[in-house]
């Protein structure tokens, strides 16, 4: 309950029975919802404003406490009453502006220790279900305020389908033919990669040493290759052919793999 450690050493002189302080962690719950309170009593004073603190006079009445709250959006104004019976406080809270009231009972010695009023981090209990109370019995049935709305995640309109993998490509309009992607278990995308001078297709019949599938770490022509080119003899980004092997101990076929045209004829 972040907030009510301040509010609780405020309200201290104030508070003299397990009520007291009961009244003050549930007034929090409310300030947490989107609520501030006006004053005390039914109807409304002269130059009321909304505060997260409690009113003068909060405590006066330790049978019934009166409280009165309003939006910060103006749009709900609460009438809150807690009343003791016995050992047991019953919250009665309607919304005038639409009529509705909630009741919520709580028993005080589930949620307030009284033998540790003056020390904050000992005098609640419980705190999660009484929050989980107040939620539940108050707040869901007279709807909370709309600044307090749980906003979803916007999503951009124009972010193209495949930018995010989770996310099902669009329907094509009636129509319309979707783009050409040839399956790379299709039989005819063999030897597609040969025929296509621009590259990004699969299915070549030429095995590239280095893309064999066996992983292997980026080559750079531009920075030189130990022992064969010198630092900046191929232009960065400019297509490398390399001849020889690029390494001692490296894996994978052979780059001189495939013999020349005419490898058998014995004249050549």
């Amino acid at each position: 309950m972040a907030g009510l450690e301040p509010l609780y050493a405020w309200a201290r002189p104030a508070i003299s029975c397990p009520q007291d302080a009961l009244v003050c962690g549930i007034h929090w719950e409310l300030i947490g919802h989107g609520y501030r309170c006006l004053g005390t009593g039914d109807q409304p004073g002269p130059d009321e404003k909304k505060s997260e603190l409690l009113p003068a006079g909060w405590e006066a009445n330790k049978e019934v406490y009166t409280l009165r709250y309003k939006s910060m959006d103006d749009a709900q104004g609460l009438l809150l009453k807690a009343i003791m019976v016995e050992d047991s406080m019953i919250l009665n809270v309607m919304d005038r502006s639409s009529q509705k009231v909630a009741d919520v009972t709580l028993a005080v010695a589930n949620y307030i220790n009284p033998e540790h009023l003056d020390d904050f981090h000992k005098v609640f209990k419980n705190t999660e279900e009484l929050r989980t109370r107040i939620t539940s019995g108050i707040i869901a049935p007279l709807g909370a305020p709309a600044g307090k709305a749980r906003k979803e995640p916007e999503f951009k309109e124009d972010m193209h389908w495949d930018e995010d993998p989770l996310r099902l490509p669009p329907r094509q309009p009636m129509g319309t033919r979707a783009p050409s992607r040839p399956s790379p278990l299709s039989p005819f995308a063999v030897g597609g990669e040969d025929l296509d001078p621009f590259g990004g297709r699969s299915g070549g019949m030429i095995v590239d040493p280095l893309h064999s599938g066996i992983p292997q770490p980026r080559i750079d022509p531009s920075s030189g290759i130990p022992g064969r080119l010198p630092p900046g003899a191929v232009p960065p980004g400019a297509r490398f052919d390399p001849f020889g092997p690029l390494g001692i101990g490296r894996p994978g076929p052979d780059p001189d793999h495939l013999p020349p045209p005419g490898y058998d004829d014995m004249f050549m």
